[in-house]
């Protein structure tokens, strides 16, 4: 693999380069997207320590999650941040959350800005993960495939043929990428953008992690895990719809009952006998994207029809 070259004494890691192209191209991706939407710039650029900020801790800290086994054995390599581990998506969120608080005090909603974000995200997920192919970060399982290819360094466990699942991924975002333009040029409502590309993401996530070689966080599920929290967020849309028509009191009642629900569950979780399955940490926060968006953009859209 191409991990990395040499020029005389300096290593040029190409994990750091694709990382620092995606960063550059998806912000002036973003800064193109918010300029045609008519959204402040310049409140971008008043909190870009902020934005800053919240791209590198978020960034770091999604990263140490995903590989939480190696700093464990290893406490202080947290502090280590020159060891290249870094999430862009994670910087993406953090950005996101900046967006969320910055907007509360401007015309334009948050949904109005993710629709901008969202793309912009999707672009430079595409350059990142073609710098993961080429650091063997992030590799595939085992596959007879004629496609399969075989990666000889230290960090793949396995000798054999492996799915490129870090190509997928970048094949997939800027496929993505470029439908997500397409809807935004069509669409006439808020969040189209958003909706259809958080729901695509996830399906795209939930699919090609079962594709993994890497070790990562296991998490082990029940039908009924996802037939609750279904529920549990349709539960919270239908709150926040009607929430300024109910009294106090109702609004209270329901909260509660809710509230109540879902500790009953959590406690008889361990008495229901449906069939586990272990899935990976990012599938679970796959299917929690999806359910919480489609809330999100639906209570959006109700309190916000002019847009």
């Amino acid at each position: 693999m191409f991990e990395a070259i040499e020029f005389g004494p300096m290593i040029l890691w190409m994990r750091v380069v694709f990382l620092l192209l995606a960063v550059w191209l998806s912000t002036e991706f973003f800064l193109r997207l918010a300029g045609s939407a008519s959204l402040s710039i310049q409140s971008v650029k008043d909190n870009a320590k902020w934005h800053l900020l919240a791209f590198l801790v978020m960034g770091r800290l999604l990263a140490i999650v995903a590989n939480y086994q190696a700093y464990l054995k290893n406490f202080s390599r947290i502090f280590i941040v020159w060891d290249g581990e870094f999430s862009f998506l994670g910087g993406a969120i953090g950005i996101g959350l900046v967006l969320f608080w910055s907007t509360r005090s401007q015309r334009a909603t948050f949904l109005q800005w993710l629709d901008v974000l969202l793309p912009a995200t999707t672009f430079g997920l595409a350059f990142d993960w073609i710098g993961m192919f080429l650091s063997a970060q992030s590799y595939g399982k085992p596959t007879n495939r004629a496609w399969g290819i075989v990666m000889d360094t230290f960090n793949v466990r396995y000798s054999v043929p492996i799915h490129p699942v870090q190509l997928y991924y970048a094949f997939f975002y800027f496929a993505l990428t470029f439908a997500l333009l397409l809807i935004r040029k069509h669409s006439k409502r808020a969040g189209a953008e958003t909706l259809l590309g958080i729901i695509a993401a996830s399906i795209a996530v939930f699919l090609f992690e079962f594709l993994r070689g890497d070790f990562g966080i296991p998490v082990f599920a029940m039908i009924s895990d996802f037939i609750f929290l279904g529920c549990l967020f349709v539960s919270l849309g239908i709150l926040a719809v009607i929430e300024q028509r109910l009294s106090e009191r109702s609004n209270l009642i329901y909260s509660s009952s809710v509230a109540a629900l879902t500790l009953v569950y959590v406690f008889l979780r361990p008495f229901i006998e449906f069939p586990q399955y272990q899935l990976r940490f990012s599938q679970v926060l796959a299917v929690l994207a999806l359910l919480s968006t489609v809330v999100y953009v639906v209570v959006h859209r109700r309190k916000y029809p002019h847009l």
